[in-house]
């Protein structure tokens, strides 16, 4: 799908151990759902999930959402019942397949066989089923350019904060919050680093969930940073989350308004009828290729949320 591919600008988690909540997910103006197996499942739980989730998946009602299933990790021994079962049970109504705590591009290769070998049996197109890649820990980070790189198949990489600051023993309980005893933000050079990788070959970046659920406010203050870093959207845990989450990986109005004009007033510059100018003033601004394509990636993230011009460009 590429980085503007399919909106993700709320990615809502979906026990699959909960039926009611299955259910109530379809109605929810997520971009997409993931039905967990993961964390939001004990393990005697773990077999009954899987039939739960095959089931919401063919039963449809999901509309235009990604639908994705979060497997258990590769050092665990459910994942490759995960995968069997949910692929083999409803692959024709899924989207990707999310691996959790991913650390090198082995467990991507993986993966990517696996489904290759259910599709091929099953009868599904080969390569139709993405992957979602969650970087949790030092290694999967070290390795994130090679995981991205792993397999066509993968669509997005995605920060798990709380696995993730476990893992370097980082002094905090409050997931995505500032820390009083450091003067920026803690989580800059992991976003940033995330967000290379995932730019470098064309697939989107998800920052993670923000486990306060009833605070709103503060949710939004945490999502505006990894969005203006260029992040495509950001995990959601309650439904109470995902108007922010769209809101705040949408561009406002005013930008959106503002880059269709900086492309139309281009293209009519550049244009023989337009005097093939290379660079422009539009009002107060010169625009030139670079602010073209900088308008580009605005404009995309408008009209894939289905935003609607209230400006036209006039020479």
């Amino acid at each position: 799908m590429g980085a503007i591919g399919r909106p993700r600008r709320s990615c809502l988690a979906v026990p699959g151990s909960s039926v009611k909540m299955l259910d109530k997910a379809k109605g929810l103006p997520a971009d997409q759902v993931f039905l967990d197996l993961e964390d939001a499942v004990a393990p005697l739980a773990k077999p009954e999930a899987r039939k739960n989730i095959v089931a919401a998946l063919n039963e449809g009602g999901w509309g235009d959402k990604a639908r994705v299933v979060r497997v258990n990790d590769l050092t665990t021994p459910w994942t490759y019942r995960d995968v069997i079962e949910i692929v083999e049970g409803a692959g024709a109504n899924l989207d990707c397949i999310m691996l959790p705590k991913v650390q090198d591009e082995a467990q991507i290769h993986w993966l990517d066989l696996l489904l290759t070998q259910i599709e091929k049996t099953v009868g599904l197109p080969v390569g139709g089923i993405g992957i979602e890649a969650q970087i949790e820990n030092a290694a999967g980070l070290v390795n994130v350019d090679k995981i991205a790189a792993a397999s066509p198949r993968v669509e997005t990489i995605i920060f798990g904060p709380a696995d993730f600051m476990a893992s370097i023993n980082m002094k905090s309980l409050v997931v995505g919050a500032l820390h009083p005893d450091y003067p920026g933000d803690p989580y800059h050079y992991i976003l940033m680093r995330i967000l290379m990788a995932a730019r470098m070959h064309d697939k989107q970046a998800i920052d993670g969930p923000f486990l306060q659920i009833r605070d709103v406010d503060a949710f939004r203050e945490v999502a505006k940073r990894s969005a203006a870093l260029g992040f495509d959207g950001k995990w959601v845990l309650h439904p109470g989350q995902i108007d922010a989450a769209n809101e705040v990986y949408s561009p406002s109005q005013e930008d959106y308004d503002h880059a269709e004009l900086i492309l139309d007033a281009y293209d009519y510059y550049t244009s023989e009828a337009g005097g093939k100018l290379g660079a422009v003033m539009l009002g107060d601004e010169m625009i030139d290729e670079a602010s073209r394509k900088m308008a580009l990636v605005i404009a995309a993230k408008g009209r894939a949320a289905a935003m609607t011009r209230t400006m036209t460009f006039t020479p």
